[in-house]
């Protein structure tokens, strides 16, 4: 078991040494089986990375390397750099939500400092195959936290005033809210139009691939656009 890194610099040299190893030879080295394909295991990717670099958090609600206040993220990227699929942040609150603000939010704290690491994402590259690339470490930029913010205000609004299900895809510009399930009979608590308790299914705050492209395209100096 590796242990904790005990500070920032610490934690991205441990990301820089990973950079360029496949995913089969980083499982190899922590004792880990590597699945075929992610369809069954979506999480495994990021749990894999937990292990290479010492992550405490677990499933645990809190930022993976809490004692540092630093979010892992690993992210499937295109032979170009582009990201593959929107990033899962965290799970959305749907009740006891007044009085929440975005300044105490939990998806804000995931935020505020993230290391993403980037892996080759592209589905004709066997699993095992695929390679890490370089970890960049971020932080939103006031105009970043501004959007993020407002796109939260108005996602919680729905929820807030019981209309979980009038949310849809086109809401929020840098965060969606979308069902967060292993499948449709997984359900949660919320609240209905009414105020009346209702049954929904959980729900995720996800960054749209536009954000996330952003990021890797300042960072890397890659085009924005095709």
């Amino acid at each position: 078991m590796i242990l904790p890194p005990t500070s920032e610099q610490e934690l991205l040299e441990r990301a820089y040494t990973l950079a360029g190893f496949t995913l089969g030879e980083l499982a190899s080295l922590q004792g880990i089986d590597c699945p075929a394909d992610l369809r069954r295991e979506k999480g495994w990717v990021g749990m894999l990375l937990e292990s290479c670099l010492g992550a405490t958090a677990g499933s645990k609600p809190e930022q993976d390397f809490q004692d540092l206040g630093i979010e892992l993220k690993s992210i499937p990227v295109s032979h170009t750099g582009k990201p593959l699929e929107t990033t899962f942040v965290c799970v959305a609150p749907l009740t006891g939500v007044h009085g929440l603000t975005w300044e105490n939010s939990h998806i804000r704290n995931k935020l505020s400092k993230v290391l993403w690491v980037p892996v080759e994402g592209e589905r004709e590259i066997p699993l095992a195959e695929r390679h890490v690339g370089m970890p960049l470490m971020w932080q939103p930029s006031a105009e970043e936290e501004h959007q993020l913010k407002a796109d939260w205000e108005e996602l919680m609004e729905f929820i807030v005033l019981g209309k979980v299900h009038e949310i849809s895809a086109r809401h929020g510009e840098y965060l969606q809210l979308r069902p967060k399930a292993a499948n449709s009979k997984v359900t949660t608590e919320a609240y209905g139009a009414k105020g009346q308790p209702i049954k929904t299914l959980p729900r995720g705050f996800y960054l749209r691939t536009q954000f996330t492209a952003r990021i890797l395209a300042r960072h890397f100096m890659l085009p924005e656009s095709e």
